[in-house]
Parts: C-alpha cells; structure tokens; sequence
C-alpha cells in the first residue's frame, strides 16, 4: 500500500511540474517590445515592402531560448534595431505546422523530430536557440548559434542590418565600424 500511494503522489507531482513547464512554453506575449511575424507572414511583408529577416529559431524545452526572450528580447535598443532593420520571427523547430515560405511547403519531419525549414536553416546543425539572418531576397545570409545577451547581439544586428558582412570581415568591423557606431554610443 505504501508503494502504490509513493507511486500516486509521483505521478501528480510529475504532472504538476509538467503542467507549471507548459505555463512557461508560449510564445512572447502581445506586449513584447518586439514586434513578431509569423514566417508567412514576414515573407510577404519583405515581398512588399523589402527588409531583412531574423529568425529566433528556438524549442519549447530550450532554457536558454527563454532566458534570451526575457533579457535580450526585452532590451529596448535590441527591439528598436529589430523593428526598425528586420521582420523578425519566432521559428518554433519542433511545430507540426507546415509553413509556406519562398513558395515552398516545409512540413514537421517526424524521423528528424523537428520541422524541415529549420532543418533547412540550420543546414541540419540543430542547436537553439539558434538565430538566422536572412537578407531582402528571403536567402539565408548567416545562422548564430546560442544564448545572445543585448551586448552581444546588438553589434551582429549592426553587422547584417547594415550590410557591414559583405564589405568587411567580422574581426574588421568590430575593429572599424562597431566602436563608432550610433547605436553603440547611445
């Protein structure tokens, strides 16, 4: 009898602990400063009006994915650059829900348990969170890999946003460029 109630009181208390982890697995709420598409949705905004496009791609079990939503995301310079330089999106790899992108349908991939178009992305190097940088043609210009504070990315959104990547080297830039820069100053 005492097996069974010790086994009971696992069982509810591992749901519980499930329950409380889902609470925390939504996406950015209505409020985030940081205005987020859907991929459909930036791809046809970047056909309209061209800019380019940054993809959180990250996992509901991710912790570091949401420590980036709560201190990076939140940032004010960070969402300002975003909003003003990118259509930005939140790319969940594991969803079921197929996405349209480019004309192309990419669909959930059960054998790789993640969706083709972050497979895609990520060239099948599947580490979140995981950032991509697309440029104005909706064609992949460069994946980031991990956690990014606001000190971290606002020089790499720098870098993309002002196509600073096709005249100068990273090393060239942070030495040229970023110390200078407007945004850096402020």
């Amino acid at each position: 009898m005492r097996n069974f109630i010790i086994f009971i009181l696992t069982a509810w208390l591992g749901c519980s602990f499930g329950f409380v982890a889902a609470q925390g697995r939504q996406a950015p709420p209505e409020s985030s400063p940081v205005k987020w598409y859907s991929m459909e949705t930036a791809d046809s905004l970047r056909n309209k009006t061209p800019k380019k496009i940054f993809i959180d791609v990250y996992t509901d079990w991710c912790g570091w994915c949401k420590v980036m939503d709560k201190n990076t995301f939140t940032d004010p310079k960070v969402a300002d650059y975003l909003n003003k330089y990118f259509y930005s999106v939140k790319l969940d790899a594991e969803q079921k829900t197929p996405i349209i992108f480019n004309g192309h349908t990419f669909n959930f991939m059960p054998e790789h348990r993640s969706h083709e178009l972050a497979i895609a992305l990520l060239q099948g190097r599947m580490s979140y969170p995981n950032i991509v940088y697309m440029n104005e043609e909706g064609q992949p210009i460069q994946a980031v890999p991990g956690y990014q504070t606001p000190e971290v990315i606002l020089p790499i959104l720098v870098f993309f946003a002002e196509n600073h990547y096709q005249k100068l080297s990273w090393e060239d830039y942070n030495k040229s460029i970023w110390p200078t820069h407007p945004v850096n100053k402020n």
